[in-house]
């Protein structure tokens, strides 16, 4: 049945329920990895390698990025709600949630998780003939779901979540430029370190936002940084994050320049750096110990100024500077 032939009352229902999967899944957080797997893309089509010839921009291989990355994160968001909604139901934070309140179906949520996973392979074929991306497609998407147990076992799932992340912009440099990937191992260590970037600045951030379930993680035998050395220094652990980050940044253009293919980052780059310095003080200030009140605004607001922004400036930078 098209969508024309169905009557008011069957659009606006199906309409509601996309709009609660997009809920469910946080549609809105794609803005953490999307805008570093562009920026990585931007990166691989305009770097020099030693003969200085940079690989070509497609039109192709650009909405293979947006496709693989936004349903491999919905697929691996869904999966988490799936696995997690015992613990949600419980949590007064999370109860609210769409699995928990029976708002989205189980049954509704794993077939959504399938489909967004095949949404993710299909995305590859996009890259062809560089078959990188649908040889790594299966195990990048197990490292992905993988996360959704870690808190079950270890205090160091914030970082799982990190390298889960970090693999954005990794995995958007091989999709760029897997031929020159498999002839020069080093062509790849930008994106590595711009990866390590985005892994410190998820794990910080998301040892900030743990905070706020200290209690219920100590009560259902969960883990977290914070749970393990408590709240201050769990905000420490995040501070010491977030410094690594802007090391990393600082790094990405120095050792590029030296070791890998050539960036041309201007002084465009290195005032974003300094802002992103700015807004993650910023972040720290929000919260304390003792006031975790402020969390989701800097969870979210601030962290998504600094993704979109990074990509925004560092694009301008790299392509017109």
């Amino acid at each position: 049945m098209h969508l024309h032939s169905k009557s008011p009352k069957q659009v606006t229902a199906m309409w509601s329920k996309i709009r609660s999967l997009l809920e469910m899944i946080r549609f809105s957080h794609s803005v953490f990895a999307l805008p570093f797997a562009m920026l990585a893309a931007v990166m691989g089509w305009t770097a020099k390698s030693d003969d200085g010839v940079a690989v070509q921009f497609s039109w192709r291989q650009a909405v293979g990025l947006i496709v693989c990355i936004v349903a491999a994160r919905s697929a691996a968001m869904a999966f988490n709600r799936i696995v997690d909604r015992d613990i949600d139901r419980q949590n007064p934070r999370t109860s609210g949630r769409h699995l928990p309140t029976g708002k989205i179906t189980l049954s509704t949520a794993v077939m959504f998780t399938v489909i967004a996973s095949l949404a993710f392979f299909g995305g590859t074929l996009l890259f062809l003939p560089n078959r990188l991306p649908l040889y790594l497609a299966g195990p990048v998407l197990l490292f992905l779901l993988a996360y959704s147990f870690t808190k079950r076992f270890t205090w160091l799932a914030h970082f799982w979540l990190g390298m889960a992340l970090m693999l954005a912009p990794i995995a958007a440099w091989i999709a760029v430029r897997g031929a020159v990937v498999q002839t020069n191992a080093l062509d790849l260590l930008p994106a590595v370190i711009l990866g390590l970037a985005v892994m410190f600045w998820v794990a910080g951030f998301d040892v900030i936002y743990a905070c706020q379930d200290f209690q219920f993680d100590r009560e259902h035998r969960l883990h977290s940084i914070p749970l393990r050395f408590g709240v201050p220094r769990g905000l420490k652990v995040a501070a010491l994050g977030h410094v690594a980050t802007i090391v990393c940044l600082v790094a990405l253009p120095l050792v590029a320049k030296s070791f890998g293919p050539q960036l041309d980052f201007g002084w465009l780059y290195w005032s974003a750096i300094t802002a992103i310095a700015g807004l993650l003080i910023y972040e720290h200030s929000l919260v304390r110990a003792d006031d975790l009140s402020r969390v989701n605004i800097a969870f979210f607001n601030v962290n998504a100024i600094i993704s979109i922004g990074l990509f925004v400036v560092g694009s301008l930078d790299l392509l017109f500077m």
